[in-house]
């Protein structure tokens, strides 16, 4: 009996140790949109209109708290990570929205991930922060936290990005360089994401992490609290933990040394995805996918196509990075994401922008202008809401179709067509080559008639509003995808058939 009960608390400390690799998804849900610059009242309205109903699993916020005030004439996207104060105030909404947000969020099982600046403070500070808060980057004060001049490393520039020492301990684009071995800095730090913690958020995206040593943020990762259990988390669950770790070349910072505490950002599934989609390289080469191509193991690995930074060819790693403006590219490099097992994908909504700067639309006074949706579902204002495609967020549907199975009867020419199944719950096709496909093949699916996702999906009445695919008793069926189509793949599974 003794022996038994030792063995459930061990397996019990195992898992309240590996939680914070969980996203605390609802069961059937999957996926983290990246709902960027959004007001925190339009995120709610998104999360129970939308993102519930078709089975996202998170929103990842901008930062919450509040950031210098930066005029370029126009304010940039970048101000947000620019924090003069740890006050929960920006422009997109005061504290009690924020925590009424993450309330309504919860409530209809879309977990909230809170996007913090822990590396640093501002160094725009002339006209201080957003909430009227004061700081002085050039005496290193920040009263309203507060910090001071012994809060932060010694003023020194990257000059080497082989040297992890000045990665780490120097500033970064001349971003005073908070001292996070400092008690106090980890004390105001720790009660920042308590704070978050207590709102019910589901854990952390953690901002430039290879700036920061990874013994320091073990011990802020470890002073955190659980999860709110108010909030429907289960009792001694850990909040999950992306940490953006940007690595590309051999710089002095790998992205392993910090496997062990949370998920990282995979930026070179990003560069490689966007090389392979965009032509540079053959589909075919994607059959071992994952961590085959030097990626950490699935469960450490947060995947995305494209993010705010290098989708404005900001940092490293971003020669080949596809977004919205690729079109069918783009798009289908998001649906290979989402219908490949490898990883925890985040899927970007961006909105339009012409220059690397360009911040979320504004009013005159610099007020965010909330999206709207127009009649086809998408959105205005613009907003380019990457997230309500039609073949992305049908391809939610798919991923969490055929969740727990593996890929089967893997299909390319050795160039650019290819298709898997998973399991015999789903199938997918791409033709990226100069002509049609159209062969018969096997789908690994029931006998039945299905809605391809990509062009449609399953309306009122079970009709489908795109292309019906037919699959024999064998799994078998005739598949056809344009080279000149819209988006040039076709996607099935269980829960798209309609008869």
């Amino acid at each position: 009996m003794q022996t038994a009960l030792a063995v459930a608390l061990l397996i019990s400390n195992v898992l309240v140790a590996y939680s914070q690799f969980d996203p605390h998804w609802w069961p059937g849900r999957s996926g983290i949109v990246q709902l960027f610059e959004w007001k925190w009242n339009d995120i709610a309205d998104e999360c129970e209109r939308f993102l519930a109903p078709m089975g996202f699993g998170g929103v990842q916020i901008s930062p919450a708290t509040e950031n210098a005030l930066i005029f370029t004439p126009f304010r940039p996207w970048w101000e947000r990570y620019q924090p003069v104060s740890y006050y929960l105030n920006t422009r997109s909404g005061n504290e009690a929205e924020f925590a009424l947000m993450v309330r309504r969020c919860n409530a209809v099982g879309v977990r909230i991930y809170a996007d913090v600046v822990l590396n640093h403070m501002a160094v725009n500070t002339l006209y201080g922060g957003g909430a009227g808060s004061l700081a002085d980057a050039n005496t290193l004060a920040y009263p309203a936290v507060p910090y001071n001049s012994s809060d932060f490393n010694t003023d020194c520039q990257i000059n080497e990005q082989s040297n992890p020492i000045e990665l780490r301990d120097c500033r970064v684009y001349g971003l005073p360089d908070l001292n996070q071995r400092s008690e106090w800095v980890r004390d105001r730090i720790v009660n920042l994401l308590n704070k978050f913690i207590v709102y019910g958020v589901a854990g952390f995206h953690v901002d430039a992490v290879k700036h920061m040593w990874s013994g320091d943020l073990q011990v802020i990762y470890s002073r955190l609290a659980n999860l709110a259990q108010d909030h429907g988390f289960s009792a001694n669950t850990r909040p999950f933990i992306i940490q953006d770790v940007v690595d590309i070349s051999d710089d002095g910072v790998s992205k392993f040394e910090y496997t062990s505490l949370g998920t990282i950002t995979e930026y070179r599934f990003s560069e490689t995805i966007g090389s392979i989609f965009g032509g540079q390289q053959r589909l075919a080469s994607l059959i071992n996918w994952g961590q085959p191509w030097g990626f950490p193991s699935s469960e450490r690995t947060l995947v995305f196509v494209d993010n705010q930074v290098n989708q404005r060819n900001h940092g490293a790693g971003n020669r080949h990075v596809l977004t919205y403006k690729d079109g069918k590219h783009y798009v289908m490099a998001v649906a290979f994401m989402l219908a490949h097992p490898y990883g925890i994908p985040r899927i970007m909504s961006s909105y339009a922008f012409n220059n690397d700067d360009h911040g979320p639309p504004a009013d005159a006074n610099g007020n965010i202008i909330s999206p709207t949706i127009t009649s086809d579902g998408m959105c205005s204002n613009n907003w380019i809401c990457e997230h309500r495609l039609n073949p992305i967020a049908n391809m939610i549907g798919f991923r969490n179709a055929i969740a727990g199975t593996g890929i089967t009867h893997w299909v390319d020419n050795g160039a650019n067509q290819m298709a898997f199944c998973r399991g015999n719950r789903g199938f997918i096709m791409f033709n990226l080559e100069g002509t049609d496909f159209d062969q018969t093949m096997q789908t690994c699916l029931p006998a039945g008639i299905y809605c391809d996702v990509i062009t449609g999906k399953v309306g009122e009445g079970g009709i489908c509003t795109g292309y019906s695919i037919e699959v024999d008793e064998n799994g078998l069926a005739r598949i056809y995808v344009s080279a000149f189509g819209a988006y040039n793949v076709l996607a099935i599974h269980v829960n798209s058939r309609i008869q």
